[in-house]
């Protein structure tokens, strides 16, 4: 497999910083501590490690709020610490992959500071500023993520400056040729470093109508949704110059070898693909979080995986996303057997897949006592089940009474399960989700067919989805009971000899021989080899 790059080939595995492990027990995870668990990403088996924002930040947004392009939050540690753990990751044979958010800075960025300052400050146009409506308000109806109007009002300058999330979180104007020039020095230093790649957030909103007309109204709105939900955001997000600015992301990012651009783009998938860019010059992986985002039912999960198979552009390398830092755990949503299931789905699908830290031990949403929230989405449009603190609780380490994670108060509350939920424990359970992790990453690593073969879905019936995976001649099939229904036979593949089982969700039946038909236990997910 070594013709394909190592971003194909492997796992990426999401540590958010804050909760991942604390070295200094303030309560808040950091470099020291990430490092203190390297050695854990080689035993699970993952490649590349991506890191939440760790540059200096005031924590508006919990490090999307970035103060300094080029240095490391205190809280986090230090550039020093920083090179330790890259050379720590690097000498285990592991990549290291770098939030970007070019998006938007802090208020407290000197960028910002100086932007603000005055009319005619040579920064101001590093931002986007606006004259009042001619009634005092808002120069059009364009709508804050995070709840209320995207514009805010700075007195002292007699204009408007526009946020798509916190007001403390202003947009740059990347319009402006400085400010591109600024943000890939930036990326520079960072790869100089040795950063692997980036994960740039928010890609798809970096330009903006410049005719700053309204958003149309969202028939499909009906007030269970986020408020900025109620405007369609045609003319603040996946504007078609964005494709030019991606482009020269990825012309920065080839000046160096074996590097990966990775996008987050919530777009429908007929809008996603067009982030390859034109002849695949745009980001290596936009990210698909079509799994996130698509009911868990065995036939919408086939047809969506059709769908995005078709629309990949020649040549495309496909991605999965199964849980990130802004939505629910897994688990929560689909529950613990099907968490297993979703686990074999991810891991054997055709593309790169993406965990996110915890998923692998079945961690849940932490329901988060109103006076210990933190999420500003949460603060802003309190009760509606919007805030993304659930999912971003402390790694589950140990059984102890702080698991493992610090020796302090740690900054959000820990899980009830985590005597019995947590790496420690899991590690010593054959049959636990953290073994079947392990068993599915070993799979896909030492199969070629599940790293880089080819996908053909061979039946989606009766709560049941399978597919097969092909590579130079040996074939794989995967079969995923999707519901508790018992006993969904699967018609195996045509071919000269019986298959054999190599992976089951339930944690047995491997070395089964099958022969013309699999027959599924409720919930089980199953891989047969058919080439013996």
């Amino acid at each position: 497999m070594g013709h394909a790059p190592w971003w194909q080939r492997g796992i990426v595995y999401q540590v958010y910083p804050r909760s991942f492990q604390d070295s200094n027990g303030d309560g808040v995870g950091d470099l020291k501590g990430i490092l203190r668990r390297v050695d854990y990403f080689g035993w699970l088996g993952v490649d590349a490690v991506w890191l939440s924002p760790i540059y200096p930040s005031p924590m508006a947004d919990f490090g999307y709020d970035v103060a300094d392009y080029r240095g490391i939050e205190p809280v986090f540690g230090t550039l020093d610490d920083f090179s330790e753990l890259v050379a720590a990751l690097h000498g285990r044979g592991l990549k290291l992959i770098l939030d970007l958010v070019p998006n938007h800075t802090s208020d407290r960025h000197p960028w910002f500071v100086a932007s603000r300052s005055g009319r005619s400050d040579p920064k101001r146009d590093w931002y986007i500023w606006r004259d009042a409506a001619p009634d005092g308000g808002p120069p059009n109806n364009w709508l804050s993520t995070f709840g209320g109007s995207a514009w805010e009002w700075d007195a002292a300058t007699g204009q408007y400056y526009y946020h798509a999330f916190a007001r403390e979180q202003p947009d740059l104007n990347w319009r402006n040729p400085a400010v591109r020039r600024a943000v890939y020095d930036a990326m520079r230093f960072w790869l100089d470093r040795g950063v692997d790649g980036f994960r740039v957030d928010v890609m798809w909103h970096l330009l903006k109508d410049p005719a700053w007309r309204d958003n149309p109204p969202n028939p499909a709105y009906d007030g269970s949704q986020p408020e900025f939900q109620r405007l369609l955001e045609v003319n603040t997000t996946d504007q078609p110059d964005v494709h030019e600015i991606v482009a020269e992301m990825r012309a920065l990012i080839d000046e160096y070898d074996d590097r990966v651009l990775i996008g987050e783009i919530y777009l429908p998938i007929e809008r996603l693909v067009a982030y390859y860019g034109r002849d695949l010059a745009g980001a290596h992986l936009p990210f698909n979080f079509q799994l996130i985002l698509t009911a868990w039912d065995a036939g919408r999960i086939a047809g969506l995986v059709e769908r995005y198979e078709a629309a990949l552009p020649a040549g495309a390398w496909p991605n999965w996303v199964l849980g990130n830092h802004d939505k629910p755990r897994f688990a929560s949503r689909v529950g613990p057997a099907q968490a297993r299931v979703a686990a074999m789905l991810l891991l054997t699908l055709r593309g790169t897949p993406t965990l996110y830290y915890g998923d692998e031990i079945g961690m849940r949403d932490v329901p988060i006592p109103p006076g210990m929230v933190h999420d500003p989405w949460e603060k802003n449009e309190p009760g509606m089940g919007f805030g993304r603190d659930p999912q971003r609780t402390p790694m589950q380490w140990d059984a102890s009474a702080l698991a493992g994670f610090t020796t302090g108060t740690p900054w959000l509350p820990l899980a009830d399960d985590r005597a019995a939920c947590n790496v420690e424990v899991l590690s010593d359970d054959a049959g636990s989700i953290l073994a079947l992790y392990r068993q599915l990453i070993e799979l896909r690593r030492t199969s070629p067919a599940l790293s880089l073969g080819t996908y053909r879905t061979v039946a989606a019936e009766g709560g049941v989805f399978a597919y097969e995976r092909r590579y130079d001649g040996a074939s794989m099939l995967v079969a995923l009971n999707f519901g508790d229904q018992p006993d969904r036979r699967i018609e195996l593949p045509p071919g000269d000899r019986p298959g054999r089982v190599l992976a089951s969700t339930h944690g047995d039946r491997q070395g089964e021989t099958v022969a013309g038909a699999l027959t599924l236990r409720p919930d089980e997910g199953v891989i047969v080899s058919l080439t013996g």
